[in-house]
């Protein structure tokens, strides 16, 4: 990562920001934010005033009185959260691509002493509400792990969105069975940037209970927000923070670039910029012969299958991306820090592999 004797850069520091948003670095509102909360000492576990300010910023965000507690990461959030809302003899349906059921290394069973996770299919990574009645419905015995929780993830693995009214249709679906409904926001702001919606029309407008808001993909160091929209569902879960060494000591630090990202309009603006950087790779990518875009471009991920031997080209040549999300292919994520140089470089790397395929 560092330059050369020509002061020029290696080429894992050029190439390797489309393997994911969180390799982008720390936006300079967060940045800022984090500096400003250094100062002098200050209450600790949340006690202190900037923990304070962030959750008031959240619930003004939410136009709503909602429970905000934050944590590291995105796993201790929606693993804490589905084991809040769930007994070990429960159930968590969720769609199979999910990160819930393939990324979290088994974190919300381990946190919920045993809650089940049933994965459905669905096309374009959004939940089948046909398939998610009939997992709810297959059975009520007392031998079958009793459903519970519906998992949403907003935007989804293959940066698809749901729009308000497959949110609303979803929350109707689990509400008539006496299911909560958790949403996996890591990438929420990406959403609201796409649909033009206000961040309440598309979570408890609609019937979402628990949101797993995301920071570290939007531009923020380390931090997501666990957001309960029905206080009484919070109950005890700062123990559960506690307990799974999720309470840090200087919360300030987890709190204040919530700050700066909220009161800026920073938080908008970064997924506003990736979707946009996302939609011109889409667009270039597209008009290069025997590449083909596997999922609509909703968010700040495109898709792409490539010929022969492209990828391996690719990586040959310095270039980062995932390949074993969703259901194969290329993954390139953009993030608040993607230039439109990146893009078109990116896309003159993808023609010269193509070519050599």
């Amino acid at each position: 990562m560092a330059a050369d004797e020509k002061g020029s850069t290696t080429t894992d520091q050029i190439y390797n920001q489309f393997a994911s948003d969180n390799y982008a670095g720390i936006c300079p509102e967060a940045w800022q934010a984090m500096a400003a909360a250094n100062q002098g000492f200050v209450p600790s576990y949340g006690d202190d005033p900037w923990t304070e300010r962030a959750c008031g910023l959240i619930r003004d965000l939410f136009e709503t009185d909602c429970q905000v507690f934050f944590v590291f990461n995105g796993t201790a959030a929606n693993s804490l959260a589905l084991a809040s809302l769930c007994l070990s003899f429960h159930s968590v349906i969720c769609h199979d691509l999910a990160h819930v059921e393939t990324d979290e290394c088994g974190a919300p069973e381990f946190f919920s002493n045993g809650t089940k996770i049933l994965h459905i299919e669905g096309a374009g990574g959004k939940l089948e509400l046909d398939a998610v009645e009939r997992a709810i419905t297959r059975r009520s015995d007392i031998h079958y792990p009793k459903p519970r929780v519906l998992s949403i993830t907003q935007a989804t693995e293959v940066g698809t969105i749901y729009t308000v009214d497959e949110i609303g249709a979803a929350c109707d679906l689990a509400g008539r069975y006496g299911l909560r409904v958790q949403m996996d926001g890591a990438r929420f702001a990406n959403a609201v940037a796409a649909l033009g919606k206000s961040p309440a029309e598309i979570t408890w407008k609609a019937g979402v209970d628990v949101l797993c808001l995301g920071g570290a993909k939007n531009g923020m160091a380390v931090g997501e927000a666990v957001v309960f929209f029905k206080k009484e569902l919070a109950a005890e879960f700062d123990y559960r923070c506690k307990q799974a060494g999720q309470l840090a000591s200087k919360m300030r630090f987890l709190a204040a670039p919530w700050i700066g990202m909220l009161e800026s309009g920073a938080w908008l603006r970064n997924a506003q910029h990736a979707n946009r950087c996302a939609a011109m790779l889409e667009r270039e990518l597209l008009s290069i012969k025997g590449v083909s875009i596997m999922y609509p471009c909703q968010a700040n991920s495109v898709f792409v299958q490539l010929p022969g031997r492209a990828a391996e080209l690719l990586r040959g040549a310095g270039w980062h991306f995932y390949t074993f999300i969703g259901s194969g292919g290329a993954r390139f994520m953009c993030s608040w820090q993607t230039t439109e140089g990146d893009v078109r470089s990116l896309v003159d790397a993808v023609k010269l592999a193509v070519a050599g395929a």
